[in-house]
């Protein structure tokens, strides 16, 4: 009695029939490397020999007649069952994949017209590097903010923090004026969105008054310095605003954005109102801006106060994720804010003198601070969850 011809089953005989290759499936390889089994009921131990071409199943005949080209020549070509030393290497992404891919990545970051785009950035990048740049009297560097702070920032605002933005039409469309924010969130990103959003609403960039310690800081001074930040007093403010900039201020300082978590959302101190006088003296609008979201970015429970000593700052926070998770704690969760624009507080029609009268300045100071203070509760009432 010949020997029987092993043909898997369900594929009908046909290589890889049933998982969509032209190579056989793991199981019909199996099958087909088994012994044959002799008429004494032993297993053969050698190799199973090749089929030839003229010894093909009628059942494998039928189908190789319905089976497309490639799978009919796959048949025809004679070739015994592949082994794994046989196979190939998975084939990898093709380039134009890849092409794809990256065409889609741009035209999410830069749009329909993201060659322009892409072409303009390339010779910007060019003519910084043969020094053709210029910015203002503050170290202001506007091309590098905009085609390069803020196309970076962007993304985040949009898609990790997904921002809403309620009342941007308060903001002024030209001149000086000064918008006055709550602080939160431990590391300072809530300016730098804030920077963002006033820029994507009205195209103007805002300056912010920085602490003295974001000045004495290597890196993130010149930085600061190139992306429109000054330094916090009255001179510059005022010089500021009296130039049509729009200056943006958060007047509750390291007292704000390291507060405790347990405090989230409960205004400190917005100290002796020099921001006031500097909008009195120069008669611009006060516009004040509540952030809701930015307090569980980082939720700060705890301090290390001897480390922070030694190290020069205010605070050296402890949230759920850092120092627990290394760097990987410094990445913000992605709570859901809300920024909302106040009607501006007008300081043009005060008289004369208004800015010298300390009771006067208590009193706008006071307001603006307790405008901020209900927009924020009037938020967290309209919030239904923080990450939704």
């Amino acid at each position: 009695m010949a020997d029987a011809e092993i043909i898997p089953i369900g594929t009908r005989g046909r290589p890889g029939r049933g998982s969509g290759s032209m190579r056989p499936s793991s199981a019909a390889r199996d099958l087909a490397s088994a012994p044959r089994r002799t008429p004494s009921g032993k297993g053969d131990a050698r190799a199973p020999e090749a089929r030839p071409t003229d010894e093909v199943a009628p059942e494998a005949v039928t189908g190789a007649e319905d089976a497309g080209p490639e799978e009919s020549g796959a048949e025809e070509s004679g070739r015994g069952p592949v082994t794994t030393e046989d196979r190939a290497p998975l084939p990898g992404i093709p380039v134009g994949d890849w092409w794809a891919a990256i065409q889609s990545a741009a035209k999410e970051l830069w749009g329909h017209d993201w060659e322009g785009a892409l072409a303009a950035l390339l010779a910007s990048w060019r003519r910084r590097l043969e020094g053709d740049f210029t910015v203002d009297d503050y170290g202001f560097d506007a091309e590098f903010t905009q085609q390069f702070v803020l196309a970076v920032l962007r993304p985040i605002a949009d898609k990790w923090f997904r921002i809403e933005v309620r009342g941007a039409d308060n903001i002024p469309e030209d001149g000086g004026a000064l918008i006055v924010s709550n602080h939160s969130g431990t590391v300072p990103v809530d300016a730098m969105m804030t920077g963002v959003v006033v820029h994507d609403q009205t195209g103007r960039f805002l300056r912010p008054l920085g602490a003295d310690l974001v000045f004495r800081l290597p890196i993130v001074s010149s930085m600061a310095r190139r992306t429109g930040a000054t330094l916090a007093c009255n001179e510059d403010a005022e010089r500021m605003l009296s130039g049509g900039e729009l200056v943006g201020v958060w007047p509750e300082g390291f007292k704000g954005i390291g507060k405790p978590y347990s405090e989230r959302y409960r205004l400190q101190r917005f100290g002796r109102g020099g921001f006031v006088s500097a909008a009195m003296r120069t008669g611009v609008p006060i516009v004040p801006l509540s952030v809701v979201g930015a307090e569980e970015i980082y939720p700060m429970i705890g301090n290390l106060p001897v480390l922070a000593r030694i190290l020069g700052v205010p605070y050296i926070p402890v949230t759920p994720t850092f120092p627990l998770l290394g760097p990987l704690g410094l990445v913000p969760l992605p709570s859901k804010w809300l920024m909302e624009f106040g009607e501006p507080i007008r300081t043009d029609e005060l008289e004369d003198g208004a800015a010298d009268d300390p009771m006067l300045v208590f009193d706008v100071t006071d307001q603006v601070r307790e405008t901020i203070q209900q927009s924020l509760f009037s938020l967290l009432r309209e919030r239904r969850t923080v990450f939704g």
